[in-house]
């Protein structure tokens, strides 16, 4: 990783007005973008959530193939509803919330809700002391030698892969964020957001099981969901799962170091790339996260310097999985038998 390469306007050690001042000309968004984005994205996946419904109905059980399609669709969609949490869609904070809340129907996750958690992962992500709020639960060594033998097998099921993006996914959206879990008592509009969410999401679904049918609606857009449920946990965690990324305690955190190091840069194949959003350029984003997604490119392509740091490629992200407890000592994330090693 090439971590220590940088021009002189461009340096880690420098004031966050610094950074945030070198990339404000790519916080505009271009509104006839922003609007097509939304078009090729949310167009298509109706046209292939349409095709599967149409070849169930007439027995060509191969139509049902696109639903893999529609759910990488669905998962665009989420990154569109992302960038209006952040007020960097169009950039105008009425039509961003109103755009984020109705694609929240189709993502089942409640706009308002999901924007406030979201917050504070950002205004808190690489620091040890404000673990908790949106993030992957990630222990240190420490923590989880200090645990009882029952809360470490709890810890170690939820790490494994079957439960982050089998299990994991199905839950959150299914359940979880069908109630403000974690802001109970944060007011009203928590409770707002899921509770209108909830209605608009049966209602919707009424509509589609009426117009198709229940078994045919919960075969076609169960997949669609859990699939891009699943793809988007993945990518949420590789963007901050990796060897080399940053953590540090309260006294130390800064906020510079923990957006460009804690986050990586998930280096995808062009289609890939496109069909997330530009999402794997994680840190730019915690960076600035008012940039548009499909302004992220112009970064790097003015900022090469900025390309290596905590570059993992697909294959590289496939080892990112057994990474699941943070060494204070070596500073890095570490494997069970890593730790298991080290103690011996």
């Amino acid at each position: 990783m090439n971590a220590n390469v940088y021009t002189p306007a461009l340096r880690p050690e420098d004031d966050v007005a610094v950074w945030l001042k070198t990339l404000s000309k790519y916080r505009q968004p271009r509104v006839r973008r922003s609007a097509f984005e939304l078009i090729v994205t949310i167009i298509p996946f109706a046209l292939c959530w349409a095709v599967a419904s149409f070849s169930l109905a007439y027995g060509f059980w191969y139509g049902l193939a696109a639903v893999f399609p529609a759910a990488a669709f669905l998962l665009r969609l989420f990154m569109i509803q992302h960038d209006c949490g952040h007020g960097s869609f169009f950039a105008r904070r009425r039509i961003d919330d109103w755009t984020g809340r109705v694609i929240g129907v189709l993502t089942l996750t409640p706009y308002d809700y999901w924007r406030r958690a979201h917050a504070a992962h950002h205004a808190s992500a690489g620091n040890l002391d404000e673990r908790g709020v949106g993030d992957i639960t990630t222990l240190t060594v420490a923590e989880y030698r200090a645990l009882s033998p029952m809360r470490r097998l709890g810890y170690r099921l939820y790490r494994h892969p079957l439960v982050m993006f089998g299990i994991g996914p199905a839950w959150l959206f299914l359940f979880k964020q069908r109630l403000p879990i974690g802001m109970m008592n944060s007011g009203a509009l928590p409770w707002v957001s899921t509770m209108g969410t909830n209605l608009a999401v049966v209602t919707l679904a009424g509509l589609m099981m009426w117009i198709v049918g229940i078994w045919p609606f919960l075969l076609i857009h169960l997949p669609i969901v859990l699939m891009s449920g699943a793809a988007g946990i993945w990518l949420f965690y590789v963007q901050h799962q990796f060897e080399d990324t940053h953590w540090s305690t309260g006294n130390e955190w800064q906020f510079p170091q923990a957006a460009l190091h804690g986050a990586s840069h998930y280096d995808l194949p062009l289609v890939l790339r496109w069909m997330t959003g530009n999402i794997g350029i994680h840190h730019i984003h915690h960076l600035s996260s008012r940039i548009p997604y499909y302004r992220l490119p112009e970064v790097l392509r003015d900022h090469p310097q900025l390309a290596g740091i905590g570059r993992i490629t697909l294959w590289q992200s496939l080892q990112c999985v057994g990474l699941v407890l943070w060494d204070d000592r070596r500073q890095k994330l570490v494997s069970f038998r890593d730790a298991a090693t080290a103690a011996a």
